[in-house]
């Protein structure tokens, strides 16, 4: 079955711009944008399309694809022949040939069935071609896992975008004094000691774009270490790399066998 559009994701990139180069080279390490030269690349879930964009300045051909913001990634990337974006359902996309480089950043875990769109693009890279995902983890996030999506089901998801985006503010207003003094501290412990340290290297508008994805996102599958250490099976890739990424997601990579 093909995952139904929602609208919120729509909304949220028509809004929102990221053209963050540091947080995406961070979380496609140990791969580098230099590796994507000359070759195929398939962005999976481009949503506005800005690490497409990043990926055609080496990249032969980007293919970027999205099931909600197509429109929006389309505008953005008009300028750039060497761009295709396509609307489809990850899970369910096909392509004439496999590419050289599949990556997915930030999106596999807002999917209906984040196992069966891993197994799809798997098979859309090539062999001795390389896979890269970006994923929530279960671990380190029970504030988001618990309570914010307890109240997202319950409030959150029932409000007009307008504000939901004024709360973002808000509360990335309330959340900044904090980051800024406790969280200089060497106080390891406190929740999201990783992942705050961003939060000082980033503008503003940023953080507020991150506090809305939290917010607006309508599913989350929060992945395990072992989901996605069986998603990279030595029996199906080599030159594995999984490593957290401050304490809150995961960076997963393979070269497909």
């Amino acid at each position: 079955m093909m995952q139904k559009k929602q609208r919120e994701w729509l909304e949220q990139w028509k809004r929102f711009k990221d053209s963050s180069l540091f947080l995406f080279q961070e979380w496609i390490h140990p791969n580098r944008l230099e590796d994507f030269q000359g070759k195929r690349v398939l962005d999976a879930g481009c949503g506005h399309g800005h690490h497409a964009l990043m990926a055609a300045r080496y990249a032969e051909k980007v293919v970027g694809v999205d099931l909600n913001a197509a429109e929006v990634a389309r505008a953005e990337t008009k300028d750039l022949s060497n761009i295709e974006i396509v609307e489809a359902d990850l899970a369910a996309m096909d392509f004439r040939e496999p590419f050289d480089v599949v990556y997915c950043i930030g999106v596999i875990h807002h999917t209906d069935d984040p196992d069966r769109t891993f197994e799809n693009l798997k098979r859309l890279t090539r062999k001795g071609g390389r896979l890269i995902v970006w994923a929530y983890s279960h671990e380190g996030n029970w504030l988001n896992r618990v309570p914010l999506e307890t109240l997202k089901r319950i409030f959150l998801l029932r409000l007009p975008t307008g504000m939901l985006v004024s709360l973002s503010y808000v509360l990335t207003l309330l959340i900044h004094p904090l980051v800024w003094t406790v969280y200089l501290l060497p106080l390891r412990f406190l929740p999201y000691y990783e992942y705050f340290e961003n939060w000082r290297i980033l503008p503003f508008g940023k953080n507020v774009q991150n506090v809305f994805d939290k917010l607006n996102a309508p599913q989350t599958d929060f992945i395990r270490r072992e989901r996605i250490e069986r998603w990279f099976s030595p029996a199906d890739f080599r030159e594995v790399h999984i490593s957290p990424y401050k304490g809150v997601s995961w960076r997963g990579s393979g070269t497909k066998r």
